[in-house]
């Protein structure tokens, strides 16, 4: 396991893509708040066609908004961020998470922030933090289907009266076999959403690591396990099982031969204030060091 070191700055901002949470309209003022912070500085703000129909503006393909822009912004919560991230993933963007939605783990700057912070863009007041990344395979007929996840990948019963049973293998030799409700593999940044639930333990998040948490394991000796970035895990399991990847997309197994799991090539690039400490938010949204 190691630590991933902070990027460098970006050396030029000319234009910026925007994403929004769906089907929010009341985000309408503080686009045009962004796009009006951006404009002091001669910097143009593409909206991607589907947040720019709800808001009834000018919108741009999602693609053309990546390959134009030097930076992508993220209205709305960490759902909408970890969606950003997994879509621009092929187009190695930093994003910034503006957070209007209900949790915030991810997205640090609030929206009565977001003028001053963007100032700061262009004075190089923030950090680019690289987080990991999981490259998920799946095995179909021969054929495999490559996907990204920012937070985790479970493996759950299908049914609320069956349990799963998921043979994992490390670098190819079989290691263990979990019988219950399912599995989780996640990355260090997800080890606070559905693995600490789990009971997983929580992994600083510019870690480089992969957690394996058994959810509601019939044996009790089934314990969370944490393994180096290097190793590639694979999952066979029966019909009875569903992947699903970031909360966001579902696979039925029966239709996969082998689920691979391995840290990806390159990780999402977040921007965050200077000020950003990681611990002050655990002590913050866990509620740690209250007598």
């Amino acid at each position: 396991m190691k630590i991933t070191h902070h990027t460098h700055p970006l050396t030029t901002i000319k234009t910026v893509g925007l994403v929004c949470k769906p089907n929010d309209t009341s985000l309408l003022a503080y686009v045009c708040e962004i796009q009006s912070a951006l404009k002091r500085h001669g910097v143009q703000m593409l909206i991607e066609e589907k947040s720019a129909h709800m808001l009834a503006m000018d919108g741009v393909s999602f693609e053309h908004m990546c390959l134009q822009s030097d930076l992508l912004i993220s209205l709305g919560g960490d759902g909408t961020l970890i969606s950003l991230c997994r879509r621009s993933f092929a187009y190695h963007k930093p994003v910034l998470g503006i957070h209007a939605g209900q949790l915030g783990f991810l997205t640090d700057i609030q929206t009565d922030e977001m003028s001053h912070f963007i100032e700061g863009l262009f004075n190089g007041n923030y950090r680019i933090d690289t987080r990991m990344m999981l490259e998920i395979s799946l095995h179909v007929k021969g054929k495999i289907e490559k996907i990204v996840a920012f937070n985790d990948i479970v493996l759950s019963r299908s049914k609320i009266s069956h349990m799963s049973t998921i043979k994992a293998y490390v670098d190819g030799k079989l290691f263990n076999s979990y019988y219950g409700d399912g599995l989780i593999v996640s990355t260090p940044t997800g080890s606070t959403a559905y693995n600490l639930s789990a009971g997983g333990p929580v992994v600083y998040p510019l870690t480089e690591a992969l957690i394996l948490t058994p959810i509601c394991p019939h044996s009790l000796s089934q314990r969370p396990l944490v393994l180096p970035v290097d190793f590639e895990i694979a999952f066979e399991s029966d019909g009875d099982t569903v992947i699903v990847v970031d909360g966001q997309d579902t696979y039925q197994m029966n239709e996969i031969e082998r689920v691979c799991v391995r840290s990806a090539k390159q990780g999402a690039q977040l921007i965050h204030s200077l000020d950003r400490d990681y611990f002050d938010i655990l002590k913050k949204k866990l509620h740690w060091g209250h007598l």
